[in-house]
């Protein structure tokens, strides 16, 4: 699990620019099994703030293990994400997260003009400012960014979208590949669902670079739906559990 257990479930796809997928109040609440066993749970809420007189959405993303899990290995992630509602460009994300010991408490500060984030780690009291991409992302407004993307619904099986992603003090290529379509038996009913495979570092964590299986619903809202992956030991499941605020009608059979 280590410090990927929660935060994947952000990492996901999207709509169209002119019809936003999300907006304001939206909440999603997720239940995460390892193997057989209940490991916890993440949470995903959309607010508003503001920043520079201009109000932007301020994404929240909150993990923790639950039960015998909290004991073997405890998980308290709180990761969050301020960006622009028209353009989904960051402005600022915060990670304070403890994942069985291992810690960080840092905010960053996204000048998008100038293509640099000043990266403030409390914990080792330091500051540095680092170059980036042009139109870089944090890991939240990943998700949001992609929920929204133009090219989303017109992808082929097969192809990729890539986005440059902020994350541990570099820049990385988030790849999003497309394997098709199927529907899937959830909670709240049968749902049409894409399926896509985020690559991911092979190593410590994940057995191979397509560790990763995301299903997403398959209408304007691309709602997370479930999560599989295999890690070094074992596999972890992600479902969707509670839901609400969702921007449009969420069709079931």
């Amino acid at each position: 699990m280590k410090k990927t257990l929660i935060m994947f479930l952000l990492l996901m796809v999207g709509n169209v620019f002119s019809q936003s997928a999300f907006d304001t109040g939206e909440y999603f609440k997720f239940r995460i099994h390892y193997g057989i066993v209940n490991a916890g749970y993440a949470t995903l809420e959309v607010k508003e703030a503001v920043r520079d007189n201009k109000k932007v959405y301020h994404v929240v993303g909150k993990g923790r293990t639950t039960g015998m899990t909290r004991f073997f290995f405890k998980v308290n992630d709180n990761y969050e994400s301020y960006f622009d509602k028209e353009t989904i460009l960051p402005c600022q994300y915060v990670r304070k997260i403890n994942e069985g010991g291992y810690t960080k408490n840092q905010e960053g500060f996204f000048d998008q003009k100038n293509n640099t984030v000043l990266v403030k780690d409390y914990k080792n009291k330091t500051e540095k400012t680092i170059s980036v991409p042009l139109g870089v992302q944090d890991m939240v407004s990943t998700f949001y960014y992609l929920r929204n993307h133009p090219d989303v619904d017109k992808m082929k099986v097969g192809e990729f979208i890539d986005v440059d992603m902020f994350f541990d003090d570099e820049t990385t290529k988030f790849k999003l590949k497309f394997i098709g379509r199927e529907t899937i038996s959830t909670k709240f009913g049968k749902v049409k669902a894409m399926v896509f495979r985020p690559y991911v570092q092979a190593g410590r964590v994940f057995k191979e670079e397509e560790s990763l299986t995301v299903w997403i619903s398959d209408d304007k809202n691309k709602i997370p739906l479930r999560i599989k992956a295999s890690l070094a030991v074992g596999s972890l499941k992600a479902d969707l559990k509670e839901y609400k605020g969702l921007s449009h009608p969420f069709n079931t059979k």
